[in-house]
């Protein structure tokens, strides 16, 4: 097998991810330098794809862990199980991605208790360390380690928010949705969209997301219209798709429901 044929077969592995401007190279560069990134960006706007591809691209393992307001250090660290050989010591991902040399991903982590993210601080400065306070271990992370989290800064409160004294352990990088060039090769790459559905559905969503007046948590993500396209490419009307996809994904109530599908109507017939 040749030089080229291992390229390709390399760059088939790698997750499609459609570039914004230059946060590829900013990974990297982080990586090399043992630095933790933050990624901060609505939801829907690739930052998990963002990562999985530059795993791939990195030839790095990836351990991702969702984050919630039930996580408890132990969750990530590691704890000790009952065992038929009697009590055994099991890591948490954390701690696997430690060992690994992985890239441990932490999605919405403001979702986490305060108390548990403190557990990243030691990993996320210069010592780049995992204590293990029940086992007495002191992990140290290799240089291919890297701990990355995320959060969307639309759902930022003071109930939930990063800490000072985490945030600024922490380089940042924020992303937001592609511009129409870019998030209509996502949807002819991601939904085998034609150039005309593409066209279409970043127009409504982009007259969407310019929306003040209702009274939505979310507006229409790329992911949102990804759905919608492939429902499209599948043979459903575009407006069911439309509706299905997008309006009934982003509101329950009736009123804004009607107003979403009067934008849909203007923009797709």
């Amino acid at each position: 097998m040749d030089h080229s044929e291992l390229h390709r077969i390399a760059a088939a592995a790698l997750p499609f991810y459609a570039e914004q401007g230059g946060e590829a190279a900013l990974f990297e560069h982080a990586w090399r330098q043992r630095l933790p990134l933050l990624i901060k960006g609505p939801t829907g706007c690739g930052k998990t794809r963002f990562v999985e591809h530059m795993a791939a691209r990195l030839g790095r393992p990836l351990i991702t862990v969702s984050c919630h307001d039930d996580l408890a250090a132990a969750d990530l660290v590691g704890r000790h199980l009952l065992g038929t050989q009697g009590t055994l010591w099991a890591d948490g991902p954390l701690a696997r991605a430690v060992r690994q040399g992985a890239i441990c991903y932490l999605d919405e982590v403001v979702e986490a208790r305060k108390d548990t993210t403190v557990v990243l601080h030691p990993l996320a400065d210069d010592r780049r360390v995992l204590p293990i306070e029940r086992t007495g271990e002191q992990l140290v992370a290799p240089p291919e380690f890297m701990l990355v989290i995320s959060y969307n800064p639309g759902y930022q409160s003071l109930l939930k928010s990063l800490k000072p004294s985490t945030r600024q352990r922490f380089i940042a990088l924020t992303l937001g949705y592609p511009a129409p060039a870019v998030e209509e090769a996502i949807l002819r790459t991601e939904a085998g969209a034609s150039p005309h559905l593409a066209a279409t559905l970043v127009r409504l969503g982009t007259a969407l997301r310019q929306l003040t007046d209702q009274d939505l948590e979310e507006t229409a993500s790329t992911r949102l219209l990804v759905m919608a396209a492939r429902l499209a490419v599948s043979g459903v009307p575009l407006p069911a798709a439309c509706r299905a996809a997008i309006v009934d994904a982003l509101t329950d109530d009736a009123d804004t429901a009607a107003a979403l599908c009067e934008v849909v109507q203007a923009l797709i017939g």
